[in-house]
């Protein structure tokens, strides 16, 4: 019978093992096939504290998971195949194997909605196409770029873009826009920004390494356009990973995962959430890493209330 079994590996599923680990709750964590979550595939890191000259993103997640597991966190490089979660006794099966639990830590974070053409798999994470502006924004200082979206979120990365580029394409594919009416006036209203309606990504062009420009298709004639830009941001949403468990814990009109108050408690007791999965607003590495140590501590208090 295992006290902690956490299901997931990027920076909330990682903070949440060392804190139970040091915790001495020896946590099993399900790291899966592909683990160490999204910063794998980021380049340098420059806003996650104790690095002022940075980090590459795999070596951030690396020197995580070794800290977890120097203090007794232990890991399975497999996916959870299938979860149950309700009643005190929790079931994670890995393939046709059950590990069964007084508490779990749901940290399967989110995936972020691609524009979805061949071409922007060649140009992602470092070569000029991003989906985080607040982590890749300062790399484009006095360069031009486009956002790719039309809700609140494009609208706010747009001109946060504008403290660093010298100008923002923000590119919609309808003339209206999903997002709130001060955002659309905010956004109209900064010189920087250039509004690209009706248009559609047809194609990323660059040499193979970098990124230097989009081909655009009109969603209503079909007319084609190039426009020159160094780097682009999609901003067309996320959606979180919660396939696994959807139907037995709430969530919210997204699909998020709905948290109990300022803790990681779900609607299941002895079942927290930790890190994307769960955050609508801030997505960053810092801010899951926090919700994970919360995530920890709630599983710590839960299993000492009832004496486990």
């Amino acid at each position: 019978m295992e006290r902690v079994i956490i299901v997931g590996s990027g920076p909330a599923g990682l903070t949440a093992s060392l804190y139970a680990a040091r915790a001495d709750l020896s946590p099993l964590c399900i790291e899966g096939w592909q683990p160490l979550g999204l910063l794998m595939t980021t380049t340098e890191v420059e806003n996650f504290p104790g690095f002022p000259e940075g980090v590459m993103g795999p070596e951030l997640m690396m020197k995580m998971r070794e800290q977890a597991e120097k203090f007794g966190t232990r890991f399975i490089t497999e996916n959870a195949s299938k979860l149950e979660l309700s009643g005190e006794i929790k079931k994670v099966w890995v393939g046709e194997t059950c590990y069964e639990s007084r508490t779990v830590i749901l940290a399967t974070g989110a995936s972020s909605i691609k524009v979805g053409i061949p071409s922007e798999e060649t140009y992602l994470f470092g070569k000029g196409i991003s989906t985080c502006a607040t982590c890749d924004g300062a790399f484009y200082k006095k360069m031009t770029v486009a956002i790719i979206g039309g809700g609140d979120s494009a609208m706010e990365e747009a001109n946060f873009l504008t403290n660093f580029a010298s100008k923002v394409y923000l590119i919609h594919r309808r003339n209206e826009f999903r997002a709130s009416k001060i955002m659309v006036d905010r956004t109209k209203n900064n010189s920087k920004i250039e509004l690209v309606t009706p248009y559609v990504v047809d194609e990323f062009l660059g040499d193979g390494k970098l990124l230097n420009s989009l081909r655009l298709k009109n969603s209503q004639t079909g007319d084609l356009k190039t426009i020159e830009v160094s780097g682009a941001f999609v901003a067309i949403g996320h959606k979180p990973n919660t396939e696994l468990f959807a139907d037995q814990i709430e969530l919210d009109e997204k699909g998020y995962v709905k948290c109990q108050g300022r803790s990681q408690q779900t609607s299941l007791p002895g079942v927290m959430a930790a890190g994307d999965l769960q955050d609508t607003t801030y997505k960053q590495a810092i801010t899951s890493a926090g919700s994970g140590c919360v995530a920890a501590l709630d599983a710590q208090h839960y299993l000492e209330h009832h004496g486990w």
